[in-house]
């Protein structure tokens, strides 16, 4: 496997330092994507680079969205709102950029680009070409733009590391050189679909699936009236809304959650909190936070800091002391 290393280390003097980094950082995604559906690693790294900016874009900075991908009428996640192609546009935020390599590799299982996996993963070119005509860029220079990348960065050794093939060292490129169609990788294009196969087409879960086996995997449970689940290692509000099909800003109000991020054990209700606690009052204790006690309550945290009278600022408490939860006749 360290061959395909060998022939990426090209002359720094043609390449982008930081595009060489990103490269680094996401090459094994990006030949684990090719392995599990069965799109050239070229490809991914390319349209990564050329959409992210080699993950400088706002999009990438602010979103974790390094391909481009708008919401779309089914997208139950995060958003972003951007200026493309028209002003304030709807754009996919994720978690993390590790996510956005994930989206991105189901995004294309999607029927408008079956076609694409009609061509050898080899065929960078092809691969291109076809990306743009079944609609992912409108720009005109889409495939030339991620061919030459993908040729800058000696990108097809990705594909072929992926497809478990030796790859040979091609000599660094010259400043006052161009390149030439010559070239090792411009040879004749490898075309062994009969040999070995794309993996075949697997179709994304449904909504209704991706629910049922959140549900599996977190049992639901009920307090106070209210329906909830334990979050789980790995578990965040942005993909938890997605498998419940709620958009994630609805989850986090339902939780006081606006700015927190979750942990594993936290309390996710599946509905609005009360305006009332389980309990008449409870008692705090210093380094208690208001948010813990609301959720093991039950209970709104804007109801809480009314009934007793909190600034809004205040989080954690210093001192025990009594907390109503509800109203009383007193």
């Amino acid at each position: 496997m360290m061959a395909w290393l060998t022939a990426m280390s090209v002359s720094a003097q043609r390449q982008n330092p930081t595009y060489l980094s990103y490269i680094e950082h996401w090459k094994e995604v990006a030949v684990q994507n090719q392995q599990d559906y069965g799109i050239p690693a070229s490809i991914i790294m390319a349209q990564a680079l050329l959409e992210s900016s080699a993950g400088q874009s706002e999009l990438a900075v602010n979103a974790n969205n390094h391909f481009g991908i708008k919401c779309s009428g089914a997208w139950m996640g995060g958003v972003y709102y951007h200026d493309d192609d028209s002003k304030g546009e709807c754009f996919r935020r994720y978690y993390d950029a590790a996510e956005s390599f994930r989206d991105h590799a189901v995004f294309l299982q999607k029927p408008r680009y079956q076609s694409c996996f009609e061509i050898a993963v080899e065929d960078y070119e092809g691969w291109a070409h076809r990306l743009r005509a079944c609609g992912y860029a409108t720009d005109k220079l889409y495939p030339q733009k991620l061919i030459k990348l993908i040729e800058d960065y000696r990108l097809d050794t990705l594909t072929q590391a992926a497809a478990g093939k030796p790859v040979a060292p091609v000599a660094a490129k010259r400043d006052n050189r161009p390149l030439k169609a010559a070239v090792v990788h411009k040879t004749e294009p490898i075309r062994v679909i009969d040999k070995d196969p794309e993996p075949p087409y697997m179709a994304p879960p449904t909504a209704k699936e991706e629910l049922d086996s959140f549900m599996l995997s977190h049992p639901k449970k009920k307090f106070n009236g209210l329906y909830y689940v334990e979050a789980r290692e790995g578990d965040t509000y942005s993909n938890v809304a997605f498998r419940l099909n709620v958009k994630e800003r609805t989850l986090r109000e339902h939780n006081d959650a606006l700015g927190r991020e979750l942990q594993p054990g936290d309390r996710i209700y599946l509905s609005q909190k009360h305006n009332f606690g389980a309990n008449t009052y409870t008692w705090t204790a210093p380094g208690l936070s208001l948010w813990t006690i609301c959720q093991d309550e039950g209970v709104q945290m804007e109801v809480v800091q009314k009934l007793n009278g909190l600034d809004p600022s205040v989080r954690t408490f210093r001192t025990r002391q009594k907390l109503y939860l509800r109203k009383t006749k007193e």
